[in-house]
């Protein structure tokens, strides 16, 4: 416990010391989420409510878990975890993680491109109707690419990068928290069926069987509900918190502030979720939310052109906001599980970044042009980051009962029940989706 002798600093102002808990929010809220959150209002209306209500209990459990390690233990989870286990179970973790942010930051580069064209990027280059697939697909592939190489740029061009990140995510968030509101507003859902919706139920369609193949291909009952456990449970997002209080600077005189910053990145993160959810039950029921573009374009008659705007806008800030932090994520849990220098600043941070960047890139290109629906790429590859969270979970709760880090701070009862509900959820999830990929390969 290096820092459990420091004395506390000076009170400091609530909103001050938001951050941490907002990059996270902001990275695990991406395009993904959206689109998830609102085909399930699409599809099941208000019915799956609790469960997103749940897996946000359950998430802001692993993030508060995560900042207390990050504070108390003086060190980052791969630093305590080499220190007591060995540097290549830390290195296993790091790659480990690292490889959940590509699988995520692939489904973040089809979002990008599908946001530009809610925008009519097309438009410059000619009339989209009269475009073939295979043009368009070149014109998303040099969307990419452009923003790709800008975002490296970016990357090597800020010398405090958690400092500029700080203060973007903020910005973005006030965007997409305002836009998505007004929209509600706007929308004006029936809040008997929203509390409803709280009531935990399994709507038609929807069961506990394990996936079948069928004439069509693979057929999984549980696709949405795993994908948005994907989104919204990320144990590798919460993960990142014990880094990012290193990075803020936090000390045991901080421990207040950082547990209220995990709970208010949660808050938002399950809110934002919730808004678009509600939103897609009330305007889309019974519609097909299938692409991002789409979605825009059929809430437009319905929310009228100011509101629309505003929808575009927070559409694109929710394709913006997770593209840099994701790929930084991977890079510097890497970075710090191979046992190099690992804050978001340093060299092989910024390295590291931008393998995990083109990974997403390329694997997005290859989706652009094939014939595989970008939607269906979407909601799998969410679903398929949740194969590496089992790990993250047991080495959270490992780290957060360790006498000799957490002291008397250790997890109680409470902590252990929902991080042991937790653990099992993404267990068997992972499974699930194992299993899945067992039955495509045969």
């Amino acid at each position: 416990m290096a820092d459990s002798q420091q004395a506390a600093k000076p009170k400091t102002a609530w909103w001050r010391s938001l951050g941490p808990a907002l990059i996270t929010a902001c990275v695990v809220f991406g395009p993904g989420s959206l689109l998830i959150s609102s085909k399930i209002g699409a599809t099941h209306g208000y019915q799956l409510l609790w469960l997103l209500i749940l897996t946000g209990v359950l998430m802001g459990t692993y993030m508060t878990t995560a900042a207390r390690i990050g504070v108390v233990g003086g060190a980052t989870p791969c630093t305590l975890i080499a220190q007591r286990l060995g540097r290549p179970v830390a290195a296993i973790i790091g790659i480990n993680l690292c490889l959940i942010c590509s699988s995520f930051q692939f489904s973040n580069n089809l979002a990008v491109a599908a946001a530009f064209d809610t925008l009519g990027v097309a438009r410059l280059f000619g009339d989209p109707a009269q475009m073939t697939e295979r043009t368009r697909s070149f014109i998303d592939t040099g969307v990419l690419l452009t923003f790709n190489v800008l975002v490296i740029a970016g990357v090597f061009a800020l010398r405090q990068v958690y400092r500029g990140l700080e203060r973007i995510m903020k910005i973005m968030v006030a965007f997409i928290l305002i836009s998505f509101l007004i929209n509600l507003f706007v929308v004006k859902p029936g809040l008997g069926a929203v509390f409803q919706g709280l009531i935990p139920s399994l709507p038609e369609g929807v069961s506990l069987s394990l996936p079948s193949r069928s004439e069509t291909g693979i057929v999984d009952p549980m696709l949405l509900i795993a994908s948005l456990l994907g989104t919204t449970f990320s144990v590798a997002g919460a993960f990142f918190q014990g880094n990012l209080v290193r990075e803020k600077g936090w000390t045991i005189g901080d421990y207040k502030n950082g547990i209220g910053d995990s709970i208010a990145g949660v808050t938002v993160l399950t809110g934002i979720s919730a808004i678009i959810m509600i939103t897609g039950a009330a305007v889309l029921k019974g519609q097909p939310a299938t692409d991002i573009g789409d979605l825009a374009l059929q809430l437009k008659p319905l929310l009228g052109p100011a509101t629309h705007i505003l929808f575009c806008v927070g559409l694109v800030a929710v394709a913006m906001n997770p593209f840099v932090i994701n790929a930084m994520i991977g890079g510097s849990i890497l970075a710090d599980g191979l046992g190099k220098p690992a804050r978001l600043s340093d060299r092989w941070s910024r390295w590291f970044t931008v393998l995990v960047l083109l990974i997403g890139m390329g694997m997005a290109m290859i989706v652009l042009h094939t014939r595989i629906e970008k939607v269906d790429a979407i909601v799998f590859g969410q679903a398929l980051t949740v194969t590496g969270n089992p790990l993250m979970a047991a080495a959270i709760l490992w780290l957060a009962n360790r006498k000799d880090i957490m002291g008397d701070k250790r997890n109680r009862l409470i902590h252990n029940i929902l991080g042991g509900i937790g653990f099992i959820v993404v267990l068997l999830m992972a499974v699930r989706v194992l299993y899945i990929l067992a039955l495509k390969m045969t």
